[in-house]
């Protein structure tokens, strides 16, 4: 049987050829899922078998089947690579195998966890006296929020929900942005406020909420619990609500404000970028992945919230068989886990790395590749940037036809250059592109818009002048 660092240098070696192969390898995975079944599946063993050979079975064995998200040809879905230094400090946490819950325990995981916590909330310009919780991404960060969101403003109604439950509450009336993500929704439903009750304000043609339509919702609530969501980067087209106007409206009927920021919070960071965010710090809370934009390993989301009392209040637990501290909150009142990874160690990592101008270079420098991928397309005959490109999102369509636009991101996938991801926004057909990966490179930009090109010249080819010609918008 092998030795355990036997089979770790065979992980690593497997690891180091994976990275090694990104650059030159298609992105799209060349295996399907019933292929992949083929490839892994068996019956379970009667009894132990090499660890090395199960390393090197399960390696090769799922190449095929794996994208390659750790590019800087990967467009898609707002997905972040990993820093080198991420990566190792990953590697790290897996081998210490801390239960990341109890400072006590493990002081060295909250410590760094601490630490980090404050580097991102001085970046991002977010208040040093706010509560930071590490959780597994946007959506569960935004769910933490609301459910001290949900705390908050029924306390101030009179109704302890932690004792009482939702059964008999004052009613909570939520709003949020008719563009806004799913996992918004999806946070509504496991808080239990249910998606299907949110008052959707209506949006402009970028995806910001229209202020006038925010005022009147707030009045409909006005003089009972309220919860308001806003978004800063909508998934689409990067847009950012009116952050200060959002506040200033639903403070004033007592509203507390979760800002959805899973990447655009990000552009607190870049002085360029900065007025997008004008008036955030004044939210009560907030959601930020740091797997996108700060490119650390999967998963690492974080919920920060103004009111550490209201935070500790909703997720707290008190046991006689757990080893709680005084004073500073243990990581296990702030997260709905009680079992995790020290997943805040790698943000550390990052953050230690880059440095303040690190970051700014990183934000600033995806959204310049941005730019330059949104002026390749308007430079291509029957593309249309259908955004203000303003921070790392460009939304396309071709030819004024969802159906060529359609045709497009299937042969762009097909022809396994680059990445991009096919959506609909306000009832339309897209191509998007959303840059986010530390690595990528002007010369991948410049494959990303031949891809398109080569894809738009296919779908014309398959579907001659009658495609051409149907559903234009």
């Amino acid at each position: 049987m092998a030795e355990p660092t036997d089979v770790l240098a065979r992980a690593q070696a497997h690891a180091r050829e994976w990275l090694a192969a990104l650059p030159g390898r298609g992105i799209a995975a060349r295996a399907s899922y019933p292929e992949m079944l083929d490839a892994l599946g068996m019956p379970l063993p009667d009894g132990p078998q090499d660890p090395v050979a199960v390393i090197d079975r399960l390696a090769v064995a799922a190449e095929p089947g794996l994208a390659g998200m750790g590019s800087g040809r990967f467009f898609g879905f707002v997905v972040g690579g990993t820093l080198p230094v991420a990566l190792a400090a990953d590697w790290l946490v897996s081998a210490w195998d801390q239960n990341s819950g109890l400072l006590e325990v493990t002081p060295a995981v909250v410590a760094a966890e601490t630490v980090a916590a404050g580097w991102v909330k001085d970046l991002l310009g977010l208040p040093a006296t706010a509560s930071v919780g590490f959780v597994t991404g946007g959506g569960m960060a935004t769910a933490t929020g609301l459910l001290a969101a949900r705390n908050a403003v029924l306390a101030s109604a009179g109704w302890d929900v932690e004792e009482s439950g939702l059964q008999g509450a004052p009613r909570v009336r939520v709003v949020v942005p008719q563009e806004r993500h799913a996992t918004v929704d999806v946070a509504l439903r496991y808080v239990g406020l249910g998606a299907g009750t949110a008052r959707r304000v209506a949006c402009d043609d970028q995806g910001r909420m229209l202020l006038d339509d925010l005022a009147a919702a707030l009045e409909e609530a006005a003089g009972g619990p309220a919860v308001v969501v806003a978004q800063a980067g909508n998934v689409n087209t990067g847009a950012f609500d009116r952050l200060g106007d959002v506040v200033a409206l639903a403070h004033r009927v007592g509203a507390w404000v979760h800002v959805d920021g899973a990447f655009g919070l990000w552009a607190a960071a870049s002085p360029r970028l900065r007025p997008l965010v004008e008036g955030h710090a004044g939210a009560d809370s907030w959601a930020v992945d740091a797997h996108k934009w700060l490119n650390v390993p999967y998963d690492c989301g974080m919920v920060v919230v103004a009111d550490e009392a209201a935070h500790r209040r909703a997720l707290g637990v008190r046991a006689a068989y757990l080893t709680l501290a005084s004073g500073a909150p243990d990581p296990v009142e702030l997260v709905p886990e009680f079992s995790r990874r020290a997943r805040g160690v790698p943000v550390y990592a990052a953050l230690a790395a880059l440095g303040r101008s690190g970051v700014v270079d990183l934000v600033d420098r995806l959204c310049d590749r941005a730019d330059q991928f949104a002026a390749g397309m308007r430079e291509t005959p029957g593309a249309t940037v259908r955004n203000e490109v303003v921070l790392n999102q460009v939304l396309t369509d071709f030819d004024g036809s969802d159906e060529v636009t359609q045709a497009v991101a299937e042969l762009v996938r097909a022809d396994g250059a680059v990445f991009l991801s096919p959506t609909v926004f306000r009832g339309r057909g897209g191509l998007r592109c959303s840059v986010s990966n530390w690595s990528t490179t002007p010369d991948d930009v410049d494959l990303a818009v031949a891809a398109v090109r080569r894809a738009l010249d296919g779908a014309r080819a398959a579907g001659g002048a009658g495609v051409r010609g149907r559903h234009r918008r």
